[in-house]
């Protein structure tokens, strides 16, 4: 089957499969007394062939290429392995501003305003982002107007002008930003957990200050895209209206454009210091009525994507709290108790360093800790008895009837082989995710918990009003300190901090 077709009707006929009533006798469908009494035929869905899609570009450059004639847009992506773990000391914030500043600076023969009007009069839709360990660029047209999208596309990658004004505004801009960090206590439990999960001189952890910013200036841009943005870090997906082969053929074309002077090879995978957290409750103190709570411990680095327990623990998180209603910590939490909109957990696996356990909610001061009680006995639970077979199947049942969901449309289908490709992750992973899921029993949910979610380990981070949370409720069912024995480690006061430097207050 070729790739078009698997665009465009191999996903459309999986839902009107997954949907459509068993027929009776006479091939059409049985009516029924009440929807409680119908039946639906398997699920069948055929992954996209991922080889079928890629083409190797000039210099080696993979790409995955998509292609979906049903409406006349083209989407380009260009991902490279670049990232803020490339800045020099002291300037935290450059890679982040040149990423803004490769869309909004100009390129090539145009200024900063003529390029946008330029990207405008075609209709076109372009972005550019440089995370921590990642870059983005992407690009949304008309197949009509595709060439010259393109062209502009290849203008902003290769020859951006790092406009000084905009630069200048970019940062004005920031520096306000960074004023107002404080205000927000999502934004405060981000940083000081970060910190207290990471340590300081973690790539993850470094962020923009008054001072880092100041001194970034435009050839610290310059600089930075000319070592580090090039095709020996790149990885291509496009999706829409265009023939394979000629796009293919175009895009090879305008690798050239790249400079090859002044490249830097950056290192692959990243790395990061290493760090080992203190167990115990941190708070950082707001006067707010609700407090935002975060418990979680270091978990490790996948080595490869075969890792024994990877489908395991998936499971056990989905059962645990990284879901919908069904979830333990949301039937406690808020359907039970109602004492919080949601509680949520994520076990993530690390790809270039170990990451982390987190389990988070917001609830009202005096009602954080038995909040926090039944969370710790959640954990408790899923590590010392069988998940009940039911409950697991729902959480399986979840992941194997959503799968499809993945590769609903070609943009979706070229984002996720690329995605493979970025991270290394062979595409067998897709061909063998459902028979993988389904595999998991009970016992697996209850040893992968028992090996990986260490109570003993757990450091807890509350943002909120700390007189106010520490006695508990009114009904007596939890205190603070009850919370704190049970973790151990004590409870620490954060330091207040200046939004613009993040230094302590007062020192």
């Amino acid at each position: 089957m070729s790739g078009r077709v698997l665009v465009r009707l191999a996903i459309p006929v999986v839902l009107c499969l997954g949907l459509a009533p068993s027929a009776g006798a006479q091939g059409s469908a049985e009516i029924v007394a009440h929807p409680s009494e119908l039946t639906y035929g398997p699920l069948d869905f055929e992954l996209p062939d991922a080889d079928g899609f890629r083409r190797e570009l000039a210099g080696g450059v993979p790409a995955y290429l998509v292609p979906d004639r049903s409406l006349p847009l083209v989407d380009v992506t260009v991902r490279f392995r670049i990232g803020s773990w490339l800045e020099p000391a002291g300037q935290t914030g450059l890679a982040s501003l040149t990423g803004e500043l490769m869309r909004t600076g100009g390129a090539g023969e145009l200024e900063a305003k003529a390029f946008d009007e330029a990207v405008e009069a075609v209709a076109g839709n372009f972005s550019a982002f440089i995370g921590s360990t990642s870059a983005g660029m992407s690009m949304n047209c008309l197949s009509t107007v595709l060439d010259e999208c393109l062209d502009l596309f290849f203008s902003m990658l290769t020859e951006p002008r790092f406009d000084g004004d905009r630069l200048d505004l970019a940062k004005e801009n920031e520096l306000e930003s960074l004023k107002q960090r404080n205000d927000d206590p999502v934004d405060v439990a981000g940083r000081e957990g970060q910190w207290l999960l990471y340590g300081r001189d973690h790539v993850e952890s470094r962020f923009v200050t008054g001072a880092s910013l100041g001194a970034i200036r435009r050839d610290d841009l310059v600089a930075f895209h000319r070592r580090y943005v090039h095709p020996g870090h790149m990885v291509v997906a496009a999706a829409g209206d265009f023939d394979s082969d000629e796009l293919a053929a175009k895009l090879s074309a305008l690798l050239d454009r790249f400079e090859t002077e002044g490249r830097d090879q950056a290192p692959w995978p990243p790395r990061a210091a290493a760090y080992d957290p203190a167990p115990g409750v941190y708070v950082a103190q707001q006067d707010i009525p609700q407090g935002r709570v975060h418990i979680g411990h270091r978990t490790f680095q996948r080595k490869d994507w075969g890792h024994p327990d990877h489908f395991a623990l998936s499971m056990m998180d989905g059962v645990l709290g990284n879901g919908g209603f069904t979830t333990r910590l949301m039937k406690r939490i808020r359907s039970d108790e109602g004492l919080a909109y949601g509680a949520y957990s994520n076990f993530r696996i690390g790809s270039y360093w170990p990451s982390n356990l987190s389990i988070t909610f917001q609830s009202k001061s005096e009602t954080v800790a038995f909040a926090a009680k039944i969370a710790l006995e959640e954990v408790d639970r899923i590590r010392t008895e069988l998940v009940p077979e039911d409950e697991l199947q729902t959480v399986k049942a979840a992941a194997i009837e959503t799968f499809p969901s993945n590769f609903e449309s070609a943009v979706a289908i070229a984002s996720i082989f690329a995605q493979d490709e970025f991270l290394g992750r062979p595409h067998d992973y897709w061909r063998t995710y459902r028979a993988n899921v389904e595999a998991v029993t009970p016992a697996d949910v209850k040893r992968v918990a028992e090996r990986h979610l260490l109570p003993d380990r757990l450091v807890m981070l509350i943002v909120g009003d700390w007189e106010e949370i520490e006695p508990g409720d009114a009904d007596g069912r939890a205190t603070m300190a009850e919370v704190a024995g049970k973790i151990g480690g004590g409870v620490t006061m954060l330091p207040e901090r200046d939004p613009v430097s993040l230094e302590t207050v007062g020192q």
